[in-house]
C-alpha cells in the first residue's frame, strides 16, 4: 500500500459472543481474518516451510524475529533486498518482535532456568526446567545491551534502534521495545521494569513516525502491556498502553506461575483494552490456551509450540484408536507405530494425512530424515489453521462452547 493511498480500518469487529469475538485486521498486505495463529518464522523462515507450503496449510500471518535478523543477516541486507517479503518470498502479513523478548529469554530467563525451550510456567507440576546460566544481557534505562549468542560481540538496543530496525525489514506490524520480565522476578523488579518499558514505549511511537516503513508501506504499531502476574501492575500498564494512541495492543511479559495465572491476568486485562483496537498476545499456541484466550477475547496469538513438536516427533491430534490424547499430541517415534498403515488423521487434508502412513513417518524420524520434519510441519500447521478457523466459525454459529467440549472436555476449565 502506498503511502497516500486511502487508509481503511485496522480493526473491524464482525461478531461477539462474549468476550470472544470475530474480526478483520487490515495491512499492508493482506487482511486477516481473526481469531487466527501467527506462525513462528524467527530467522525469516518457519522452519522446512515455503511461502507456497503456508498459503496450503491456510497460514494467514507469520511472526519473525529483530533481533536475530538483526545478527544475521542484518536489517541492512534485508531491505538492499527489498525488505522480509521480497527477501523470503512471502507476500502475507508479517508481525516482527522487537527484540524485547530475548531481553527474558538471553538474560532472567537463562538465569532463572525458564523460557520457551523449557516452561514459562514454572509453577506447573512435573513441567521440565532448563539448566541456568550466564545472562547475555544488561538492562539500563536507556535500552539493553546484548552480547550476542553467536559471536561475543556486543549490540546496544534502544526503542529508536529497533524501532528502525523493523522499518528496515518492512513488517505490517511492528512491536514496541519492551523489557519481557521473568514469572521469577519479584513485584519490586516488575514494577520497575514496568516504568521502564512504558518509556521505552513512547520512544518507540515518537520513533515510529508516520508509520511508512522503508519500502513504502504502512506499518501498525502495536504497544505491549507488561506488569508480570501482578494484578495491580498488569492493571496499571494495560491502562497506560491503551491509552498509549498504538495501533493495536500486545499482552506480553511473564503470564504467572501457572495457567490459572495466565487466564487470571487475561481475565484482568482484557475488559481493560478499547474494543476497537486488535489485542495479540505473545507466545502463547498450545490448543487449552488457545481456546482460554480465544474466549477471553483475544484476537492474534503466535507460539512456537506446534512446530517445534512437529520436529520432536509430536503430531497433533485429539484422539488416537478411540482414546483422548491429554495433551493432544501423537508421538511417531513410538514403536507402536511402527507397522501402523494409517495417516495420521484420516480427516485431515495436509499432504502428510493425504499419501502417507503413521509406519512411513515413524521410518523417518528414527532415521532422522528432513522429510519428516517437513511432513510433520504442515500436519501441524494445517491442524491448528483448520482449529481456528473452525473457531471462528463456531463463534459466528454460537456454538464455540460445544466446540471447547468437543475438544477439552465437558464441563471443564480451559487449562
Amino acid at each position: 500500500m502506498a503511502a497516500d493511498a486511502p487508509t481503511p480500518p485496522v480493526f473491524e469487529t464482525s461478531w461477539t459472543d462474549g468476550r470472544a469475538r470475530v474480526g478483520r485486521l487490515a495491512t499492508a498486505h493482506g487482511v486477516i481474518d481473526t481469531p487466527a495463529f501467527v506462525a513462528v518464522g524467527t530467522q525469516a523462515t518457519v522452519k522446512s516451510m515455503t511461502p507456497g507450503d503456508l498459503v496450503d496449510v491456510g497460514q494467514q500471518a507469520i511472526f519473525c524475529n529483530t533481533y536475530h535478523l538483526f545478527l544475521r543477516p542484518g536489517a541492512d541486507v534485508v531491505a538492499a533486498q527489498g525488505g522480509l517479503h521480497r527477501f523470503m518470498g512471502w507476500d502475507g502479513p508479517i508481525m516482527t518482535d522487537s527484540g524485547g523478548f530475548q531481553v527474558f529469554s538471553l538474560g532472567a530467563g537463562l538465569e532463572g532456568g525458564v523460557g520457551k525451550l523449557g516452561s514459562i510456567f514454572p509453577g506447573e507440576g512435573g513441567m521440565r526446567r532448563l539448566k541456568a546460566g550466564p545472562s547475555f544481557v544488561r538492562v539500563t534505562d536507556d535500552g539493553v545491551q546484548f552480547t550476542s549468542h553467536l559471536d561475543g560481540s556486543r549490540h546496544f538496543f534502544t526503542p529508536e534502534v529497533s524501532i528502525g530496525f523493523q522499518q528496515q525489514l518492512g513488517a505490517d506490524i511492528i512491536l514496541a521495545f519492551d523489557e519481557c520480565t521473568s514469572p521469577l522476578h519479584d513485584h519490586a523488579y516488575t514494577a520497575a521494569a514496568m516504568h521502564r518499558t512504558h518509556r521505552w514505549a513512547e520512544r518507540s511511537l515518537a520513533a515510529h513516525g508516520g508509520g511508512i516503513s522503508r519500502h513504502g508501506d504502512r506499518q501498525l504499531f502495536y504497544g505491549i502491556v507488561q506488569g508480570g502476574w501482578y494484578p495491580d501492575l498488569r492493571a496499571e500498564s494495560t491502562r497506560f498502553t491503551a491509552a498509549l494512541g498504538a495501533d493495536g495492543i500486545a499482552i506480553g511479559g511473564s503470564l504467572g506461575q501457572t495457567k490459572a495465572d495466565m487466564h487470571a491476568v487475561l481475565d484482568l486485562t482484557v475488559p481493560l483494552l478499547p474494543a476497537d483496537k486488535p489485542r495479540h498476545l505473545l507466545g502463547i499456541g498450545e490448543i487449552p490456551d488457545i481456546f482460554a484466550a480465544v474466549e477471553r477475547g483475544v484476537d492474534t496469538f503466535d507460539c512456537v509450540a506446534p512446530t517445534r513438536m512437529a520436529r520432536n516427533a509430536g503430531l497433533i491430534a485429539r484422539d488416537v484408536d478411540g482414546e483422548r490424547l491429554p495433551r493432544f499430541r501423537l508421538n511417531l517415534r513410538n514403536a507402536r507405530y511402527k507397522n501402523d498403515p494409517r495417516p495420521v488423521d484420516p480427516a485431515c487434508p495436509c499432504a502428510l494425512c493425504a499419501g502417507f502412513s503413521r509406519a512411513y513417518l515413524h521410518h523417518l524420524f528414527r532415521c532422522d530424515e528432513l522429510l519428516a520434519y517437513r511432513l510433520a510441519t504442515l500436519h501441524n500447521l494445517t491442524a491448528i489453521n483448520r482449529l481456528v478457523a473452525e473457531m471462528r466459525s463456531a463463534l459466528v454459529e454460537g456454538r464455540f462452547q460445544a466446540l471447547r467440549a468437543d475438544w477439552l472436555g465437558a464441563g471443564q476449565e480451559t487449562v
